[in-house]
C-alpha cells in the first residue's frame, strides 16, 4: 500500500515551518526526487521528470513525506482495483475507489495525516466517498501538475485527502497560496434535483440528510435540474481519446493490463477532429452551467457516486459477477466536473445500510476552492461521520492485548 521513498531531514527553516513534522503520502505518480514513481506499473516509470513543485512547496513548510502510495495502473482504473490488492479499510469485499487508491486508503486508515493524488474523472472524489474520508480537487490549472504523471492533460487536476475539511484548511494555503479568509455572508447550496433522482434512493437519502444539516447552519438551500449531459458525453470522448495519445505505445505490451490495453485502443479509434470537437464545446458548457446552476454565489451538491459501493467482484474482469455497467455508474458525476474545469470537494454524508461511507460532492465556480472548504467545515461541525474509524481498523484495535 505504501513504497517507502529515502527520507530527507529538513532544513532549519523547514523545521520552522508551518506543517513542521506533518506526515503525508503521495500517489505513486509524482516525482519526488528520491525516487522513480512507478504510475501503477510493475517497474518505475519516467526517470527525467522534474522533482513535482508541491511537493516542494509542502517540504519548505516543514511536512515529512513519508512514502509513495498505490494507484491504479496508469491511473485508468476508476473502481480502485489493482494486481497489488488495495483493500476498502471499510470493508474488504467492497471496492476502494480509484485511481487515488492509496491515498484514501492510507489518511482513512490513520497512517498519515493527508496524501496528494490525481483527478482525471473523479480519481480522487471516488476513493474519498469508498473510504469516508475528505478531499478537494482543485480547478483546472490551480495547481501545477509539473513532475506528475500525465493522463488526459485537458483534464489532469490535483487533489488532496485527509480526514476532515479543518485539516485540509491547515494544508490548503501552503499548496495553494490562497488565504483562507472565513466569510460570514450566508451561503446558498443549489441541490442538482435530476441528479439526486438519478441515484440509488438510499444514497440520495443520506445526502439530503446532510443538506439539510447545511440548511440548519443557515444556508440558503435552492433546488434546480440541470446535471449537464452534453457536458458528460463530451468528458466521456476526452477520458478515451487523452490516455490513448498519452500511453498508446503499451497497446503492444504484455506486461501492461488486458483491459487496460482494450481501453487504450478504443480511446485510438476516437479521432482527432471528434477530439478537438468535444474540447470546443467545453467553455460554452462551463458558461451554461454556471449561469443555470451556480449563478454568482451558488454551490451545487449531489452524490459522489450514484450508486452504492460496489462488490470488487462486480468490476474484476475475471470475475462471473463483473458488471462494465458499474464501471460507467462510478463516475457518473464525477468526470463532467473534470471537463468543465470546476473545482470540486467530496465530503462524507453518512453511511449505507451496509455500513460503508456516502459523500456529498460540492461543485463551485472557477477559484471557489476555499469557499468549498469553508461549507464543508460548517458540515463536519453538525456530524461526526469524517471521525468514524474504519470498521477493519477498529476490528485490529479491539483485537491488540
Amino acid at each position: 500500500m505504501l513504497r517507502a521513498v529515502e527520507h530527507i531531514y529538513p532544513s532549519e527553516a523547514a523545521r520552522q515551518g508551518p506543517l513542521a513534522g506533518l506526515p503525508y503520502v503521495a500517489k505513486d505518480m509524482f516525482a519526488t526526487g528520491r525516487s522513480r514513481p512507478s504510475w501503477g506499473c510493475s517497474t518505475p516509470q519516467a526517470p527525467a521528470l522534474p522533482r513535482a513543485s508541491v511537493i516542494d512547496r509542502l517540504d519548505q513548510a516543514g511536512a515529512s513525506l513519508m512514502g509513495m502510495a498505490v494507484m491504479t495502473e496508469l491511473a485508468c482504473e476508476p473502481s480502485g482495483f489493482t494486481r497489488r490488492g488495495a483493500l476498502n479499510p471499510w470493508n474488504f469485499d467492497r471496492i476502494p475507489g480509484g485511481s487515488s487508491t492509496g491515498s484514501a486508503i492510507l489518511v482513512a486508515s490513520g497512517c498519515c495525516f493527508a496524501a496528494l493524488g490525481s483527478d482525471t474523472g473523479g480519481s480522487v472524489r471516488m476513493p474519498a466517498h469508498c473510504c469516508g474520508v475528505t478531499a478537494l480537487k482543485s480547478g483546472y490549472g490551480k495547481i501545477p501538475l509539473d513532475g506528475a504523471m500525465a493522463l488526459a492533460p485537458s483534464l489532469d487536476s490535483f487533489g488532496i485527502f485527509a480526514r476532515s475539511a479543518a485539516d485540509l484548511a491547515l494544508l490548503w494555503p501552503i499548496v495553494s497560496g490562497d488565504r483562507l479568509a472565513r466569510t460570514e455572508e450566508p451561503k446558498k447550496v443549489v441541490v442538482l434535483q435530476d441528479a439526486f433522482g438519478a441515484s440509488d434512493v438510499e444514497i440520495a437519502g443520506v445526502c439530503r440528510g446532510a443538506v439539510a444539516l447545511l440548511a440548519e447552519s443557515g444556508m440558503l438551500v435552492e433546488t434546480r435540474s440541470g446535471f449537464p449531459e452534453e457536458a458528460d458525453r463530451h468528458a466521456l470522448t476526452v477520458l478515451l481519446a487523452e490516455p490513448a495519445r498519452e500511453h498508446g505505445r503499451r497497446i503492444d505490451d504484455p506486461a501492461t493490463d488486458a483491459t487496460l490495453r482494450k481501453r487504450l485502443a478504443k480511446g485510438l479509434s476516437i479521432s482527432d477532429p471528434d477530439l478537438t470537437a468535444a474540447l470546443a464545446a467545453r467553455a460554452a458548457l462551463r458558461d451554461q452551467f454556471i449561469l443555470s446552476c451556480l449563478g454568482a454565489d451558488g454551490v451545487a451538491v449531489l452524490p459522489v457516486m450514484p450508486i452504492r459501493t460496489p462488490q470488487v467482484n462486480d468490476v474484476n474482469p475475471a470475475s462471473a459477477h463483473f458488471n462494465p455497467r458499474v464501471l460507467y455508474a462510478l463516475s457518473r458525476f464525477t468526470r463532467f466536473v473534470n471537463y468543465l474545469g470546476l473545482p470540486a470537494l467530496a465530503v462524507p454524508a453518512g453511511f449505507d445500510s451496509g455500513g460503508m461511507p456516502v459523500g456529498l460532492q460540492l461543485i463551485g465556480r472557477p477559484g471557489s476552492e476555499t469557499l468549498l472548504l469553508q461549507i464543508a467545515v460548517q458540515l463536519q461541525e453538525r456530524s461526526d461521520w469524517h471521525g468514524r474509524v474504519p470498521s477493519a481498523i477498529a476490528s485490529e484495535i479491539a483485537d491488540e492485548p
